[in-house]
């Protein structure tokens, strides 16, 4: 059983894999913050069935990309619709390093992939390895089978892709 602080403490040492996660599955600030908190609900609601029978950040990655797949699923059948912030209109952007603008092209790319694309860039842009990759995915119940000789076809044709796009 663990308590309220180890959940805490779980997810502020995490906090930057959850909104990677966000980050690539939404498009605007106000569907990400609604995201983070649909996926720190979903972890809560499943921290006391945590076994220990993998890393911690493999059981958050498998929660938050089953929640991030749910919430896209949802989002489909409400239909389109664009949002615009006046507030992000009128800010002049202070912002302008290369660094931020290769980020920024990056994520636009990841985000013209498919659900499942972008879920194992991810994880490789994580540091993942292709076995780790190919065990989170064994258990996403919507997406099965990929070995890591799978994950590794599927990463090459996803560089491909992401390249190809930018050029």
């Amino acid at each position: 059983m663990y308590s309220k602080e180890d959940f805490i403490e779980v997810i502020q040492a995490n906090a930057g894999l959850i909104y990677k996660v966000t980050k690539i599955y939404t498009d605007s600030k106000d569907d990400e913050d609604d995201l983070y908190q649909e996926i720190v609900y979903q972890l809560w609601r499943s921290f006391d069935s945590f076994r220990n029978d993998s890393k911690i950040t493999t059981w958050m990655y498998r929660i938050a990309l089953n929640t991030c797949i749910a919430h896209l699923n949802k989002a489909k059948r409400r239909g389109a619709h664009v949002p615009i912030d006046d507030v992000l209109l009128n800010m002049a952007d202070t912002r302008d390093t290369l660094k931020e603008e290769r980020m920024e092209v990056l994520y636009a790319q990841i985000k013209k992939l498919t659900t499942v694309e972008k879920g194992i860039i991810l994880l490789y842009l994580e540091g993942k390895t292709y076995d780790e990759i190919a065990c989170i995915y064994d258990e996403i119940a919507c997406i099965t089978g990929f070995t890591a000789t799978n994950v590794g076809t599927r990463l090459g044709r996803i560089k491909q892709k992401i390249i190809a796009q930018i050029n």
